[in-house]
């Protein structure tokens, strides 16, 4: 499919790293961000800018939705110059966002009845990964366009997944992060208990990340935790907020208890407090060193 042109809807960390390996792909892309500076950086890499969400569905045949909240993804869908704007039918919108299902299955009545096709096909992986095409598409909807936008995915990630009828991507998705949320936790209280005793961070992420206690988790976050330093930002506190209240409300809702989860969430809440709203999720090991009374030593 190179040569294709695909449409992105949000360029913000993960929109701009999908967008920047579709053009390495050979995928003609054209963006579309509420923040202008972010519609000019994609064209300093490759790609063509649009000043509205119409004006990119008006050329792109297939759009990838990458968006913050179930707000935006109604004024990407109803907004003045919205998708429903577009009088595209025939046409597929690839949500990949991480938000409340009701919000996905609106917008997939609405767009159904102009004839343009959504899948939900939220993805897994940090900021950081989706630079590396590390990332799995969990997909869900029609299998039919599923199969028909493999390459599309092929060109930002490196697994897609169909796991079934629509609304089946994010309750995966909901579940994995679930996970993220709770290995990220324990990664940062291993190294606390390590450096407490002594150990150097390094010598905690090079021994412990060859042995049974890893985690996918350990592996990405432990080099910031290593370091101690979470400006550069894969995943935003403050955005992580979003992803922890979806999963409690849809846990909640299907009176699942979620203990490990309750608990994680509480050291992010600390994080926020601490004024590390734009760090990376990583910097609750900053938090738990706090709360450690721990003071790095120079050589770590």
């Amino acid at each position: 499919m190179p040569g294709q042109t695909i449409g992105i809807i949000g360029l913000g960390i993960m929109g701009s790293a999908v967008s920047d390996n579709l053009l390495k792909d050979g995928f003609d892309v054209i963006g579309y961000d509420v923040l202008i500076e972010r519609v000019r950086a994609l064209e300093a890499r490759g790609g063509r800018g649009a000043t509205s969400v119409r004006a990119v569905a008006e050329e792109a045949p297939v759009i990838i939705s990458l968006l913050p909240s179930v707000r935006a993804l109604g004024d990407v869908v109803s907004g003045d110059k919205g998708l429903l704007r577009a009088g595209r039918a025939g046409s597929v919108l690839l949500e990949c966002s991480t938000l409340p299902l009701d919000g996905k299955e609106a917008a997939r009545r609405a767009l159904e009845r102009v004839s343009i096709v959504v899948l939900d096909c939220p993805l897994s992986g940090t900021g950081a990964q989706a630079v590396t095409k590390d990332l799995v598409v969990y997909a869900s909807g029609d299998q039919g366009t599923f199969e028909r936008c493999r390459g599309i995915f092929d060109g930002f990630a490196r697994s897609s997944r169909y796991t079934g009828p629509f609304g089946n991507g994010s309750r995966f998705k909901f579940v994995a992060n679930l996970l993220v949320s709770i290995h990220n936790v324990a990664a940062a209280e291993a190294f606390v208990l390590g450096m407490k005793a002594g150990l150097t961070p390094q010598a905690i992420y090079e021994v412990i990340g060859s042995g049974a206690g890893t985690s996918r988790m350990f592996e990405v976050r432990g080099p910031m935790m290593v370091e101690g330093s979470y400006d550069q930002a894969t995943m935003k506190v403050d955005v992580w907020q979003k992803d922890i209240a979806i999963i409690t409300d849809f846990a909640r809702d299907l009176g699942c208890p979620t203990l490990l989860f309750a608990a994680s969430a509480q050291l992010y809440a600390a994080a926020l407090a601490q004024g590390r709203a734009k760090e990376d999720t990583a910097a609750v090991c900053a938090v738990l060193e706090d709360m450690a009374g721990l003071k790095r030593q120079k050589h770590d």
